[in-house]
């Protein structure tokens, strides 16, 4: 079993302007090998194979008086750097993701580390740098595989240590009971309804201070470009996106722990977020809830604890289909919470009905794949 643990690092100022040049270093390798690639193309027509063809080019730019200032940092994370051009226009090409763009300097800086990469009781150490000071506030386990360095835009330092512990992911549960399904029905003014009639609150960490990220974006827009006071502003505002990202990760940390402790299977429905945030009335609201990061953290805590993650299809209708008799009410629209089902007279709530029918059809699916759910 993998397991990444991210640590605070305190480097000194000689660490700092050795790290500054390895993220540049980075950089300069992602960069040349899209304008390297975008050239080719633009000019001969040709589709150069960045792992094939410019990838070897490294070891020729390091021999040479241009280039030779390369050789001062690590070869893996230069060569890691080109493998993540060639899969920004892999992701490009099958349409997953827009035209890769060149790496600033004034964004947030990484370097990834594989080899001669060890972790201290207060240390951590990657190649060609003495060992850097850091916070371990939990104890690392089984053997260092690679540690991912990074730099915030509020110019605090990160790394990512990722571990093989050696023990084995715990199979899934096979005998499930009824009751500790859980089906889930995500929203906006409410974060989520079970299927228990269970409602969390939507914290709503970025729409709830507007007034004051306004007032810092403005701050920097009235800043002269490259100024030191531009700097600073722009220091400001990245502390405060950093505060937001850290409440609502926190917040979606603790519902998810709590969730898959409570049951054995976690049905979600599949929602296509990226459609959604088209709509411009709603889309801060949506891209602040960040649906999409608690179901990654849902998915991984299921797979450590051997319990079941089932999303189930985007298209199936389980807002407008009624718990009790199964009939499908099309006159159902976004702005009605509460619904009457025409066939057998039951008041629906939206989000509780929509919660409930996730769960039945996240059973079916869970007996379909061959596992056993007893009526408990």
């Amino acid at each position: 079993m993998l397991q990444a643990t991210k640590v605070r690092l305190y480097p000194t100022n000689e660490q700092k302007e050795f790290l500054s040049g390895q993220f540049g270093a980075v950089r300069f390798c992602f960069n040349r090998s899209v304008a390297l690639k975008k050239r080719f193309y633009e000019k001969k027509g040709i589709s150069l194979s960045i792992i094939k063809e410019l990838k070897p080019l490294l070891s020729i730019a390091k021999k040479s008086r241009k280039y030779a200032w390369l050789a001062q940092y690590d070869s893996i994370s230069l060569q890691e750097a080109v493998r993540h051009a060639d899969k920004a226009f892999k992701n490009f090409f099958a349409k997953r993701a827009k035209y890769p763009k060149f790496k600033s300097k004034n964004g947030k800086q990484s370097s990834y580390h594989c080899t001669s990469v060890s972790v201290g009781g207060n240390w951590i150490k990657v190649p060609k740098c003495n060992p850097i000071k850091a916070v371990i506030h939990r104890l690392i386990l089984g053997v260092v595989r690679s540690i991912t360095v990074t730099k915030d835009r509020v110019g605090d330092y990160y790394a990512s240590v990722l571990c093989e512990t050696g023990e084995k992911e715990p199979e899934p549960i096979k005998v499930l009971k009824e009751s500790a399904i859980k089906g889930i029905d995500a929203g906006i003014k409410v974060f989520l309804t079970d299927s228990d009639n269970q409602e969390i609150e939507n914290p709503k960490g970025l729409t709830r201070h507007l007034k004051a990220l306004r007032k810092l974006s403005k701050a920097v827009s009235r800043k002269q470009k490259g100024s030191h006071r531009r700097k600073k502003a722009v220091a400001k505002l990245s502390k405060f996106h950093r505060k937001v990202s850290r409440k609502r990760e926190d917040f979606q940390h603790k519902v998810s722990k709590r969730m898959v402790d409570e049951s054995q299977a976690v049905i979600p429905e599949s929602l296509r977020i990226k459609n959604m945030l088209r709509n411009k009335r709603i889309s801060r609201l949506i891209a602040d809830a960040a649906w999409g990061n608690f179901y990654i953290k849902l998915a991984y805590k299921c797979r450590k604890a051997g319990k079941l993650f089932v999303p189930i299809d985007t298209f199936y209708p389980s807002s407008k289909t009624c718990p009790r008799c199964l009939h499908k009410f099309e006159g159902l629209t976004l702005a009605r919470r509460r619904w009457i089902c025409p066939h057998c007279g039951q008041l629906n709530q939206r989000d509780y009905a929509a919660a409930l029918n996730i769960k039945r059809q996240g059973i079916v699916q869970l007996k379909a794949a061959g596992h056993t759910v007893l009526r408990q």
